[in-house]
């Protein structure tokens, strides 16, 4: 492996800490190197917090060793005031000689100038080190930014037989959950709950299932809910509506009393694009990722839409032999995993 290679997989490594925290900014990772040692390493706070290359700057023990040492980041260092100072400033203020980056910032307002300050101050700067990789790494901040929208995930379980429920009149019958999937199963959606910035459901899976759509088996921050429900028909008194966590409802209804306090309303005219108005709003709301849970006809909306960029299915050993079907998708396998009898297909969207 070569040598600028190396140290930027560290970066990418370092940077995985970030991940579910640092929206709506990217999870960057950077490492500092001194005669071929890691002298400092960082990766992006939670919003509002120090970028990577400042803690990676920050964590180096010998200030002195920066002016002769080489600073590596995934991503191009910002250049523009935000919640914190430039990165690149920094870098030039530390007269940091060498910048290796793996790939450049699509966001527009960055888009080569962090480059462009720091070769003007003097800086040797190399771009383009394992771009693929670092392009899989920020895959969520780059869909935001290049297709203005966010990175959509689908998910469900379906049984052995292609069903994601029994038929309604055994549901209705016999009031309990009906678990496709195992323990471990349910315990990784709650860690991609905590992963991504936001999850939705259509209106019917909330008025059967009552979801709380929160992280419960796993330790991180529960997304924001995001429901499309046309006519409020939600009941008010559902997990989704209680407050707790920042919620979005797209409805067509415009009168503001019956609107709940704590929930954001947003109204949409579903005589139109329902989808493209849906990705739209969330772009607006600088909400890079969302993993949509269902239900079945919610999930096959998207996917007929083109809408989507990775599906996570889950087929369990249950069998019904009537039931709800399954959405129907085709996409490029990228992993199939066995979990205790559980078997986990992932799909990307070409």
């Amino acid at each position: 492996m070569k040598i600028h290679e190396k140290y930027i997989l560290r970066c990418i490594q370092v940077a995985k800490n970030g991940l579910g925290t640092t929206f709506p900014n990217p999870m960057v990772g950077s490492v500092v190197v001194y005669q071929e040692k890691i002298i400092g390493e960082g990766y992006t706070s939670r919003y509002g917090g120090p970028h990577a290359e400042v803690n990676a700057i920050s964590s180096v023990a010998n200030p002195s060793f920066l002016e002769n040492a080489t600073l590596y980041v995934t991503l191009e260092p910002c250049s523009h005031y935000g919640k914190t100072p430039p990165c690149a400033d920094l870098i030039v203020k530390h007269k940091i000689p060498r910048v290796v980056i793996g790939i450049k910032d699509p966001n527009t307002k960055v888009e080569g100038r962090g480059i462009q300050k720091l070769k003007e101050a003097g800086c040797q700067v190399v771009v383009g080190i394992l771009e693929k990789d670092c392009r899989e790494h920020h895959i969520r901040f780059l869909t935001f930014h290049e297709k203005k929208r966010p990175f959509i995930i689908l998910k469900w379980a379906q049984s052995l037989d292609g069903f994601m429920a029994p038929e309604s009149k055994n549901r209705d019958s016999i009031p309990q959950p009906y678990w496709i999937t195992n323990i471990r199963s349910r315990q990784l959606v709650h860690q991609w709950r905590s992963e991504e910035q936001a999850i939705m459901v259509g209106t019917n899976t909330v008025r059967v299932d009552n979801p709380e759509l929160n992280v419960r088996s796993w330790h991180g921050n529960s997304p924001t809910r995001v429901v499309v429900d046309r006519k409020l028909k939600i009941e008010q008194q559902s997990h989704i509506l209680d407050g707790s966590i920042k919620t979005l409802v797209f409805t067509e209804i415009e009168k503001t009393d019956q609107y709940l306090p704590g929930v954001d309303y947003r109204v949409i005219d579903f005589s139109k694009n329902v989808m493209a108005q849906l990705c739209d709003a969330l772009y607006e709301n600088n909400i890079l990722s969302i993993i949509i849970e269902g239900g079945a006809k919610t999930l096959q909306s998207f996917i007929d839409a083109g809408l989507w960029d990775e599906a996570r299915i889950f087929t369990g050993e249950t069998q019904f032999a009537k039931g709800l079907k399954s959405p129907w998708i085709s996409g490029k396998l990228r992993e199939s995993v066995k979990l205790h009898g559980d078997t986990l297909k992932i799909l990307r969207n070409g």
